[in-house]
């Protein structure tokens, strides 16, 4: 117990003393700190196979922060929304959000879209539904906007899931899709063999992880009809600073569209 108490305290005064200074800023509560907090270890502790396939994710060195503790890609994600001006596409919209992230669900709460559903598989709170992303329980054409924010990788039939994405979007209906990837992969890597937390933390990055997409990422995607929206940050963010905001510049927004009714 208190072998506990002194790493939560431990853990305390770091948040604490990353808040001291104005090196960075939050573009998710817009105060400045003084650094990120790095995920786990940081770049040391992810894994040899994922380095050397330079795998593109979460900035492990910058991830949360200390003030509202917003991980790196979902700050990332409010920048994207800003530039591709998303908040105009909610207003009066359908909105299906998996594994909703706080500070970005609290935003799409603001936005007032007309039904705005948060799901999970596992909710770990009362206002988040039951929902198995394989089998969703909506009908076709229901929604405008479904965000599924590094919820991939976690799932094992990912072909049902984004063939049910597609299915309830609505014709000219977006779907963020954000996943770790390596452009060095020609295929993605998954084998159901790595099935312990251990061998898939080495294999696919994370415990919990069940693939590791490459380049195929987006044709996978295509093969249930999605059109690509994909933005780069170095030209729809280009004057945002990685190390100044704490994300990955190399993080592309994966959005895609339903094609519209003709």
């Amino acid at each position: 117990m208190i072998g506990k108490l002194s790493s939560r305290a431990m853990r305390l005064v770091d948040r604490g003393i990353a808040t001291l200074g104005s090196g960075k800023l939050c573009y998710a509560c817009n105060k400045r700190v003084g650094r990120f907090l790095p995920y786990r270890g940081g770049w040391k502790d992810v894994p040899p196979l994922i380095q050397v396939l330079d795998v593109i994710g979460s900035d492990v060195e910058n991830f949360s922060c200390p003030r509202c503790g917003a991980h790196d890609r979902e700050r990332h994600l409010l920048m994207y929304f800003d530039y591709a001006e998303i908040w105009q596409k909610i207003e009066r919209a359908n909105v299906l959000h998996f594994a909703p992230e706080p500070v970005l669900a609290a935003k799409i709460s603001n936005a007032r879209p007309a039904r705005y559903i948060k799901a999970d598989l596992f909710p770990a709170a009362p206002e988040v539904t039951q929902e198995d992303i394989t089998k969703l329980s909506f009908g076709d054409c229901t929604f405008d906007l479904v965000i599924a924010n590094h919820v991939l990788e976690h799932v094992v039939d990912d072909h049902s899931a984004m063939r049910e994405i597609f299915r309830v979007l609505r014709p000219g209906g977006l779907a963020v899709l954000q996943t770790p990837y390596s452009e060095k992969l020609t295929n993605t890597f998954e084998d159901e063999g790595i099935c312990e937390g251990e061998a898939r933390l080495q294999a696919f990055g994370q415990e919990d992880h069940v693939r590791l997409y490459g380049k195929d990422l987006f044709s996978r995607l295509g093969s249930v009809g999605f059109i690509p929206r994909v933005l780069k940050h170095d030209v729809a963010l280009k004057n945002y600073g990685e190390s100044f905001y704490g994300v990955n510049r190399r993080e592309p927004f994966i959005c895609m569209s339903r094609p519209a009714a003709v």
